[in-house]
């Protein structure tokens, strides 16, 4: 006997539609399922409505459209008792910027009305727990982030979700940000919803992933759904000395080749044909220069999706 697997989603949103005063369509019929324990990749340019979403998801913006179901209940009807389970960050980070790192947190343990552990628990689990008497002021950009998340996380949220937090971040900033992220997946079985543009950085990090253009849903899956679909595109170079004897060469071995710009190009294929081909045309007399297998990056096949 068969038995289905059952996916719980942490966030579902089902038709949700939105429209600025100007008139302007900015969302269309966005169906999100976000499963419980994932880390959540919303990709999208800047004005795709990565924002928009999330804004509606956490009732910053009034729902005209659709409903939204955090941790199976509906949004518009639990909304205080959801939104205690919820950690956030939406565009700049909100920081009293003459207090120091602890004193900001104090100011919201007293409003979330958690223990005062919390904030030094919080404050290591960011790496921030050695900034002392320094005022917020003079933090770094990253730092600022990372005690953004801090205060986030002070209420031992089970869902985070973050706008686009690695922006202004250099490449140590990201990186940091990026293992941070994983450790509160992974250690403390937090959801993560993650908004960006950054493409190469989000492929590095998430389990899940949804893709928005212009107000549409592209594309939303796994990560191995999404290598599927790096393999359409994907082909193997090999260079030789002589093109047009490799070509007849590949083609008596039933392999589907072509030239370009004095290459032999093949559709992907695996390492024992890679190795019997290479065998054949040393074996024949032929120099062998490359055999190279070209993969769609993940940015590649956004731009394929939002260009379609």
């Amino acid at each position: 006997m068969l038995y289905k697997i059952m996916v719980k989603y942490c966030v579902q949103t089902n038709n949700l539609s939105h429209t600025f005063s100007s008139g302007e369509m900015v969302l269309k019929d966005i169906n999100l399922y976000v499963p419980e324990g994932s880390i959540y990749g919303f990709l999208g340019a800047n004005g795709a409505g990565k924002t928009t979403t999330l804004k509606l998801i956490l009732g910053l913006l009034k729902l005209q459209q659709g409903t939204v179901h955090i941790f199976g209940k509906l949004m518009a009807q639990h909304r205080l008792q959801i939104l205690q389970k919820i950690g956030s960050l939406i565009e700049s980070p909100s920081l009293y910027a003459h207090l120091t790192a602890i004193e900001n947190l104090q100011v919201m343990q007293k409003v979330f009305q958690c223990k005062k552990s919390r904030i030094t628990e919080a404050l290591q689990l960011v790496g921030l727990s050695d900034t002392g008497n320094k005022k917020v002021q003079h933090f770094s950009l990253g730092m600022k982030q990372r005690l953004s998340i801090a205060l986030s996380l002070l209420h031992q949220p089970s869902l985070l979700i973050l706008d686009e937090p690695t922006n202004g971040l250099d490449p140590t900033g990201i990186i940091e940000m990026r293992e941070l992220l994983r450790k509160l997946n992974q250690m403390q079985g937090i959801t993560i919803i993650i908004s960006s543009h950054l493409l190469s950085e989000i492929e590095k990090l998430v389990t899940h992933i949804g893709v928005i253009n212009k107000g549409n849903l592209l594309f939303q899956g796994t990560l191995q759904q999404l290598e599927q679909c790096q393999q359409q595109g994907s082909y193997t170079v090999i260079a030789t000395n002589n093109e047009v004897a490799a070509l007849r060469l590949i083609r008596n071995m039933d392999m589907a080749a072509t030239t370009q710009k004095g290459k032999i190009i093949l559709p992907v294929i695996s390492n024992e044909q890679l190795a019997a081909i290479n065998t054949q045309l040393v074996s024949n007399g032929l120099s062998v220069y490359e055999i190279t297998t070209v993969k769609n990056n993940l940015e590649t096949i956004f731009i394929n999706m939002i260009n379609s």
